[in-house]
Formats: C-alpha cells, structure tokens, sequence
C-alpha cells in the first residue's frame, strides 16, 4: 500500500465507516482492507481517535498549535534569560 496522510477528519469518517462495517458482521481484516489501512493503523486511530467527532478533532489541533507556540515563546524567554545571566556577570 502506498503511504498517505490523513485528516483527523477523514480518520474519524473511516473509524466510523469502520463501525458500521464490524456491526454488519465482517471481519477487522476485511473492513481494515476497505478502508485502505493497515490492522494497525486502524488499532491507533481508534485509541487515539476513538469517541472523537470532528469538532473534537478541530479543537485538538488548534490546541496543539497553541501549545506548540506557547513552548516556543517559553523557550525564547529562557534564552533572554540566560543572556541576561551573562551579561550580569560580566562574562561578555
């Protein structure tokens, strides 16, 4: 198969794609098949995408990119920081 990324979107529409599927009685491997993506990939959306709707999703993301840019600010504090040291000890 060939390698692709996918939404959080289109990974929730598949596991529950894949829901609908397991309850008319087919097999993990044949909905697996159906759905383009390996037993395991499927076995980490459902843990990591598992009660989520799309919104839930949206919402993760923008908190990731918050996240993602609030250690940033943090980290370039703490190298402000760090050259204040130095130049207090006169170490310049």
């Amino acid at each position: 198969m060939a390698r692709r990324r996918h939404t959080p979107e289109q990974i929730i529409r598949k596991l529950r794609e894949a829901d609908r599927m397991l309850g008319e009685g087919k097999d993990l491997a044949e909905v697996a098949r159906h759905l383009e993506v390996t037993e395991a990939t499927y076995h980490r959306w459902r843990n990591q995408f598992g009660g989520m709707k799309a919104d839930d999703a949206k919402r993760l993301r923008e908190l990731e990119r918050e996240n993602t840019r609030l250690k940033r600010i943090v980290a370039d504090k703490e190298l402000e920081i760090d050259a204040l040291r130095e130049i207090s000890r006169g170490n310049w």
